[in-house]
C-alpha cells in the first residue's frame, strides 16, 4: 500500500522525505541524498508504460498504475504535489491503494517567497497569480512532449482543502514551522504515525 508524502510545492516535502528515508532506509540513521530515491515522485514516467501526450491525461492511468505499484511492493512511500482531486472523473487515489498520507503545510506567505526564487518569477504579483490559479498544474519542463509528470495543483487554498477534508484514509498534517522549531517532537510524530498505519505500536527507535 502507498503512504503519500504530499504538499503544495516549496512546503518542506523534501525535508520530510529526508527524515523518513534516514529512519527507514538507513542502517545508521544518517541522511544521504542517495536515500531519497526510496521515495520517488509520483506521477512520473517510470510508472507508466506509454508517453502521456496531453496535460491531464495521466489521470486516466492513476488507478491502474497505483494498483501496479501496490502489487509489486507491500509498502511504498511516494512524494506528490498533486491535489487530492478528480480529473476526467478519475480520483487521484483512494483507500484501495492508499494506506495513509503525511501532508506538509507551510505559511503561504513564505511559500510565495520560495516559489518566486525557485521558478524565477519576475515579481511577487506573478508568483501570487500562480498560487491562486485554480487550474494550475506543473510537469517536468525538460520533457516537452511527455506529460507523465503532470501534477495538478489548483490554487494553494484548494490544494490544502483537498487533503485536509479527505476522510477516505488517515492523514497526518505537519506544519513546516513546527518542524523548524520542534524537530524532535515532529520527527517522533511522523515515525509513530507511520508505525501505527502498519499496526505497529512500537515507540520511536532512538538508536
Amino acid at each position: 500500500m502507498i503512504i503519500w508524502i504530499a504538499s503544495y510545492p516549496k512546503s518542506g516535502n523534501t525535508w520530510v522525505r529526508s527524515i523518513i528515508s534516514s529512519y527507514f532506509f538507513s542502517n545508521t540513521g544518517e541522511f544521504d541524498f542517495s536515500l531519497l530515491k526510496n521515495i520517488s515522485l509520483y506521477p512520473g514516467p517510470k510508472y507508466f508504460k506509454n508517453i502521456i501526450k496531453k496535460p491531464g491525461d495521466v489521470s486516466l492511468f492513476w488507478e491502474s498504475s497505483q494498483k501496479s505499484i501496490v502489487q509489486k511492493k507491500s509498502q511504498t512511500f511516494l512524494k506528490t504535489h498533486n491535489a487530492l482531486v478528480a480529473l476526467n472523473n478519475k480520483n487521484f487515489t483512494s483507500e484501495k491503494t492508499t494506506l495513509g498520507a503525511i501532508y506538509i503545510i507551510r505559511d503561504p506567505r513564505n511559500i510565495l517567497t520560495s516559489l518566486k526564487n525557485h521558478y524565477g518569477f519576475k515579481d511577487y504579483d506573478e508568483t501570487f497569480n500562480f498560487m491562486i490559479n485554480k487550474k494550475k498544474y506543473i510537469w517536468d519542463l525538460r520533457k516537452k512532449n511527455d506529460f507523465s509528470g503532470f501534477q495538478f495543483l489548483g490554487s494553494w487554498s484548494d490544494h490544502y482543502k483537498s487533503w485536509i477534508e479527505n476522510t477516505e484514509f488517515k492523514t497526518l498534517f505537519i506544519r513546516y514551522e513546527d518542524l523548524e522549531k520542534q524537530k524532535i517532537e515532529v520527527f517522533s510524530k511522523i515515525i509513530i504515525f507511520i508505525n501505527q498505519l502498519n499496526a505497529d505500536n512500537s515507540s520511536l527507535n532512538e538508536k
